[in-house]
């Protein structure tokens, strides 16, 4: 199998087109497991790998997949994303400290007494970040 098979089928599937920069950033992305990147996390990691790509890039990139189903943002604050690998529905936990994003164990979060979506709306998604402080 090719080097690049996986996430070549992986971009394809998504309905993106396949261009040298794409595919290197999905490698980087995509197989090393589930993870959560900042833009300025990848950038590093391409750099560090030979990657010639503009931050500028990266961020356009990254908000790509966000719209094609291959990652999920999740905004912890107004000035810092971070970008999912794993796509379904869970909860995180944020570092306030360290920056540190990681998945909520179990995955699922119940919320009582949800309010009721405004009239023509229905509810697609709750997310679910609870910001921790070191003691």
């Amino acid at each position: 199998m090719r080097p690049y098979a996986h996430v070549l089928e992986q971009l394809r599937g998504a309905g993106l087109r396949p261009t040298r920069q794409r595919l290197a950033l999905a490698k980087l992305l995509f197989d090393n497991g589930s993870r959560h990147v900042t833009a300025e996390m990848l950038h590093d990691e391409a750099q560090d790998a030979s990657i010639r790509v503009s931050l500028a890039t990266v961020y356009n990139t990254l908000h790509q997949f966000t719209d094609a189903g291959l990652l999920r943002e999740i905004v912890v604050d107004p000035a810092r994303s971070y970008f999912d690998t794993t796509t379904h529905q869970h909860g995180h936990f944020f570092h306030e400290k360290n920056g540190k994003l990681e998945d909520m164990p179990g995955g699922e979060v119940r919320l009582l007494d949800m309010p009721a979506p405004p009239e023509g709306c229905r509810i697609t998604g709750v997310d679910v970040v609870v910001r921790l402080v070191d003691e």
